[in-house]
């Protein structure tokens, strides 16, 4: 498929004042986003991608698994100096998390469990030991974003106009950006014109998530809390793993506005690292999207993909390959009709 594409001049509150500035804005499409289009086409050559279509209620067995491992890291850390626990978590406690988030996300599209109540549930058990409620708010927003991809007012996903401002163009901004994400995560939620972030479920992802860092705190200490909470800063900033998310949909090329990755690390981060196959078929579970990339390789052979994470933290930070303005925005918020047989 081929992008209209030019410069948005509209995602700056300022008029451009000069070439260099100019320089730092979002792409604007003129075209749909390309998941449903592509969808359409591999279910007419391959039929059978639909029997992939399911769930995987294993994943409830490693969330308890990888859960009781970060309560363990914790407990062994409790005694020890703070930068020991910063170390252990920027070396083993990031990867624990950053596959929570990887099981979060497939309770948020109920492919652990039937139903959405247990599923959200799994999703809070997920978000545990990852210091701060994400679950509940994920799930809102995270929809919205297959919905309404590169709508700047209902996808979270994209940065803010002012995070392109502060950050684009430098090194510096680059990295201040990586290592401030995921609080800068915090406030994005305020531009959604979607309906009101607090409803039950987030309290109660809260309630539970905020007794479960108090009871850490009185029964192992404050640097076991510190290890928990760092492991989640790194999972998601300056970390290679925190480069998945710029893996996604940051791009230096218009024409393509989501990217897999088919690293090493997908075995260990439940294949997160399948993006476009993903976002072609929500409703395959992480364990089957590997065969969908092989039945549909025809599809997904020619797109770009990138091969390291590590890569690509430096080319995007030290080079700006791409920068934080490097995402494709588009003004249609027609919600887009998913074939039933990709949910």
């Amino acid at each position: 498929m081929t992008y209209s594409v030019e410069r948005d001049p509209a995602v700056l509150t300022e008029p451009v004042k000069s070439a260099e500035r100019a320089e730092h804005q979002f792409f604007r499409s003129y075209q749909p986003e390309p998941h449903f289009s592509r969808t359409r086409e591999i279910l007419e050559r391959h039929p059978g991608v639909k029997d992939l279509v399911g769930r995987n209620p294993w994943t409830l067995a490693i969330i308890v698994g990888v859960c009781a491992a970060q309560i363990a890291g914790a407990w062994l850390l409790s005694d020890s100096p703070w930068w020991v626990a910063l170390i252990a978590a920027y070396l083993v406690g990031a990867f624990f998390t950053h596959a929570l988030w990887a099981m979060i996300h497939d309770c948020v599209h109920c492919r652990v469990l039937k139903g959405e109540v247990p599923n959200r549930l799994a999703g809070i058990l997920a978000n545990l030991t990852m210091v701060v409620p994400t679950s509940t708010s994920f799930e809102k927003y995270h929809l919205r974003h297959h919905v309404y991809q590169g709508v700047y007012e209902h996808d979270c996903d994209l940065p803010g106009n002012w995070e392109v401002k502060l950050f684009s163009g430098t090194v510096l901004g680059r990295m201040c950006w990586m290592l401030v994400f995921p609080i800068l995560l915090i406030f994005r939620p305020s531009r959604m014109t979607a309906g009101p972030l607090w409803d039950r479920w987030l309290v109660l992802n809260f309630a539970i998530v905020v007794a479960f860092d108090v009871a850490v705190f009185y029964l192992l200490g404050p640097v076991a809390l510190l290890y928990l909470a760092l492991s989640m800063l790194f999972a998601l900033g300056l970390h290679p793993l925190g480069a998945r998310w710029i893996q996604e949909h940051f791009t230096s090329n218009p024409e393509q506005e989501t990217y897999s990755y088919y690293g090493p690390l997908n075995r260990v981060q439940l294949n997160i690292g399948y993006h476009n196959e993903h976002h072609d078929f929500p409703g395959i579970p992480w364990n089957r999207l590997p065969e969908l990339r092989r039945i549909a390789a025809d599809a997904y052979d020619p797109l770009a993909s990138h091969p390291s994470w590590t890569r690509l933290m430096i080319n995007f930070a030290l080079f700006g390959d791409p920068d934080v303005s490097g995402r494709v925005v588009r003004s249609e918020r027609r919600p887009k009709q998913i074939p039933a047989a990709a949910e």
